[in-house]
């Protein structure tokens, strides 16, 4: 279904020649599989490249003499440690230490920042950043790019083959490459991979090389999402929302340890009674037992039939080979083998926790 209302991706064209079955996701019209389906288009991404179009996703330019400064209130990072190129995963919080949106940060310049959105939270975030940069000699640019990820095994000699130097990234690293792109090297399917954010016809002319090579072919929203939970990665509006923070999400790795105790941005205090106090919640990885996926929404009870969570994702994990899921656990029965039951329409299916990733991960580190 698509209104009024629903966002067109700029190459729609592209995906409607592709055969893409389209259908709404954040406020956009999306490809969510292509003909070969769901299950090769996550294993084709494991094995090969799957070229995902992310333009529902919002870059926005924060630059300035007060530019690390706002990013540093907006977020429990520390903007002026990074360095040149350096990509970094951190979050907007409420005062309360909930999670507004998860980012990505690169530091592209001396005073100019790239940040990376969600498409659910642009317009919120966007908003965001504005009302708080007043108080920063800052600016707040939202670009108008296609964005492009291009995730797999494969996917640097795809690039390269395309005419594209990618030996200038290493995993969690980003920059311009030439006039109105951005290139950065980090990957929502656990894979080696990258993401370009450029001009329209620019992108037309890359995905047509791009897709001339046989390794290559787009992935729908259906296999980003089965990718992305196997590699163990939140989605926010599932995994982690405004009433979750990062101790209970597990996601305390992406603040720095001197941001936890003196850090001044937004949600500080919160976050630092939440650490002092313990979280009652934790995210943790879940195997059903059985074929039967366990989707979002199902609530989990222990042995004995009293509350214990709920499942935030889940779905069948091809790689994996069975199902897969993710969700908050009562922080005593966040160990790995404990046995749970969710309720399924009813019937209480064995869950067991699990570690994550279910998959490794196979970054470009170095």
């Amino acid at each position: 279904m698509t209104g009024d209302t629903t966002n067109q991706l700029p190459l729609a064209d592209l995906h409607t020649a592709a055969g893409a079955r389209f259908g709404a996701f954040a406020g956009w019209n999306m490809p969510l599989t292509y003909p070969a389906g769901v299950m090769k288009e996550h294993l084709h991404t494991r094995e090969h490249v799957g070229l995902f179009d992310i333009s529902h996703m919002k870059l926005f330019v924060v630059s300035g003499p007060g530019a690390a400064d706002l990013i540093n209130r907006a977020c429990p990072l520390d903007a002026a440690a990074l360095e040149f190129k350096q990509s970094k995963y951190t979050f907007f919080l409420t005062e309360t230490a909930g999670i507004v949106d998860d980012l990505i940060i690169t530091r592209l310049g001396d005073e100019r920042f790239m940040v990376v959105a969600n498409a659910g939270n642009a317009a919120a975030d966007e908003a965001h950043l504005r009302a708080l940069a007043k108080d920063f000699d800052a600016s707040v640019e939202p670009l108008d790019r296609v964005f492009v990820a291009i995730q797999g095994p494969e996917a640097a000699a795809v690039i390269e083959k395309a005419g594209i130097a990618t030996d200038q990234l290493f995993f969690m690293q980003g920059f311009e490459p030439r006039a109105d792109w951005f290139m950065s090297r980090s990957g929502y399917t656990g894979e080696d991979g990258f993401e370009i954010g450029l001009p329209e016809a620019d992108a037309r002319e890359l995905l047509g090389k791009l897709l001339a090579d046989e390794r290559a072919m787009w992935i729908g929203l259906a296999a980003r999402d089965s990718l992305r939970l196997e590699a163990g990665l939140c989605l926010h509006g599932n995994d982690i929302t405004p009433d979750t923070n990062p101790v209970s999400a597990g996601l305390m790795w992406a603040i720095p340890k001197d941001l936890r105790a003196e850090g001044k941005f937004i949600g500080a205090a919160a976050l630092a009674k939440i650490l002092a106090v313990g979280a009652t919640e934790k995210r943790v990885g879940l195997k059903p037992e059985g074929r039967q996926p366990v989707r979002s929404g199902a609530e989990l009870f222990d042995a004995e039939g009293n509350p214990a969570g709920r499942v935030t994702s889940g779905g069948f994990g091809p790689s994996a080979g069975h199902p897969v899921a993710m969700g908050y656990v009562s922080t005593p029965l966040a160990k790995a083998g404990t046995r749970l039951f969710a309720d399924v329409r009813g019937t209480k299916v064995p869950v067991d926790v699990h570690a994550l990733p279910f998959t490794p991960h196979r970054y470009r580190k170095g």
